[in-house]
């Protein structure tokens, strides 16, 4: 257990080296942090709190930096949330208050925002759509062998695709596919459009439009991801500044983990309380070390639950950054709710 002193020290090495980026020393906590105790007071509690494993030693540098372990006793035990800058509250009041035709407009721009005001990557996971109805199926040609393919759900949520058309298909057949898709898809709830998709659907074209199994098993792969949970990513170029030293090789990895929504959804897992955060290797992932996700779920009575992520370094200004994702779950949560009201309007 660490003594209030302790405590004290391991708080303004947090603090300052937040600010700075820098190892912090003893010099610096008694200019800097106003610690009321001598040098050699605050070396020797330095070499307690390093044997500790709460704060570690550079090879570059007398100073010391916290090292995961003291992040994370100080996420858990010494931060409070902070209220955010009134002109931060304003822009993002102001930027939900637009008027928005999509649920994934929302979503979109919470995550833009969101990665503007912290400059860090931002990323959000929409609210399930489980009990959504398939409105909408049209398929549009585009050239003689490309056709786009519209879905359309009634909580407005809109999924568009461009196939190329096998040379074997025959016209006819691709109007029978369109028409059982309207016949036995349109109307039914996702969850019903899944299991027809596996089930009697392929045994119809099958029968009624052979040529067509081609690009019915890929409209069937396409429909499937139109009901599931849509993962945004903002400020994804903003790594660079925040990950000093990071090689190349690595930030090609990270990258390419935000452009895939399979690998995202696991990196989001649902936090076990509203906030949660997660750092370096908690992430569960070596392309991460370094980094911290504090994640958010937000809730949309009827319509199920989202979550808002915030993706920084580990010397994040967690007091900040945790109250800024708690007011972005919160009036997400809210324009969420009006969108779905003015949709059954």
């Amino acid at each position: 257990m660490l003594t209030e002193r302790q405590i004290l020290i391991l708080k303004s090495i947090i603090f300052l080296y937040t600010n700075y980026g820098t190892p912090i020393g003893s010099k610096t906590l008694m200019n800097e942090a106003g610690l009321s105790y001598s040098s050699a007071t605050i070396r020797n509690e330095m070499v307690h709190l390093e044997v500790l494993g709460f704060i570690e030693k550079t090879h570059s540098s007398s100073g010391r930096i916290p090292s995961i372990k003291g992040y994370r006793f100080y996420v858990d035990h010494l931060i409070h949330p902070i209220e955010i800058q009134k002109k931060d509250l304003i822009t993002i009041k102001k930027s939900f208050s637009n008027e928005f035709h999509h649920l994934d407009e929302i979503v979109i721009q919470s995550v833009e925002l969101l990665s503007q005001l912290t400059s860090y990557t931002a990323i959000s996971l929409g609210p399930e759509l489980k009990d959504s109805r398939l409105t909408g199926f049209r398929l549009v040609p585009l050239t003689e062998n490309k056709v786009m393919v519209i879905l359309v759900t009634d909580k407005g949520h809109v999924e568009n695709q461009m196939f190329s058309l096998p040379k074997t298909i025959q016209p006819k057949d691709l109007e029978k596919m369109v028409t059982i898709f309207n016949e036995r898809l349109v109307g039914h709830t996702l969850i019903e459009v899944f299991k027809k998709l596996e089930t009697e659907i392929p045994a119809l074209i099958n029968k009624y439009a052979k040529s067509a199994v081609g690009i019915s098993s890929a409209l069937d792969t396409f429909i499937l991801q139109a009901g599931r949970d849509q993962i945004h990513v903002g400020g994804k170029m903003n790594m660079l500044d925040y990950s000093n030293g990071m090689n190349v090789e690595k930030f090609k990895l990270i990258y390419s983990l935000m452009e895939d929504q399979h690998d995202l959804a696991h990196l989001l897992t649902p936090p076990q309380s509203g906030i949660e955060v997660k750092i370096g290797q908690e992430l569960d992932d070596e392309r991460f070390e370094g980094f911290s996700l504090i994640t958010a779920s937000y809730n949309v009575i009827g319509y199920g639950t989202g979550m808002i992520a915030l993706l920084g370094p580990t010397s994040m200004p967690y007091s900040k950054m945790i109250s800024l994702v708690d007011v972005f779950r919160n009036e997400l949560s809210k324009k969420v709710i009006d969108y779905y009201h003015t949709m059954e309007d």
